[in-house]
């Protein structure tokens, strides 16, 4: 049985360039770093940048989305297009969402709102969960 995310591993073309990104703009804490990659944290996730000089980001929807407060959203999404970021999305779900690519391409977001709040949107009377009618 999953409990939960271990942790995330990006392929990133340019270690310094992807360090610069997930720690300047998006506030990860650098926790540890080598000559191929480094150990970030983001709260509780634990984020890995591999270097990989052919990474590229997917070309489908799937995507890492950060939580980000209410009252922090507008500030970060000035800060992440400020950086030069490439959105891929726009947002048409409940609750604020920037979808933008990190340097290499890969897909992220960072949203406000939780599962709960997700589900309410979807249906407030019955919320939907797998496997049932």
């Amino acid at each position: 049985m999953i409990t939960g995310i271990n942790h995330i591993t990006f392929a990133v073309s340019d270690l310094g360039r992807a360090l610069r990104f997930y720690c300047d703009v998006l506030g990860c804490a650098e926790i540890y770093t080598w000559k191929t990659g480094a150990y970030l944290e983001a709260g509780t996730l634990w984020l890995c940048l591999s270097k990989d000089p052919s990474a590229s980001g997917n070309a489908d929807y799937t995507h890492i989305a950060f939580d980000v407060p209410e009252e922090d959203f507008a500030r970060l999404a000035a800060k992440i297009m400020e950086s030069g970021a490439r959105l891929w999305k726009d947002n048409r779900s409940e609750g604020s969402s920037l979808y933008f690519c990190c340097p290499d391409g890969h897909r992220l977001e960072i949203h406000v709102g939780d599962l709960k709040s997700r589900l309410r949107s979807i249906n407030e009377d019955r919320p939907v969960r797998c496997g049932s009618a």
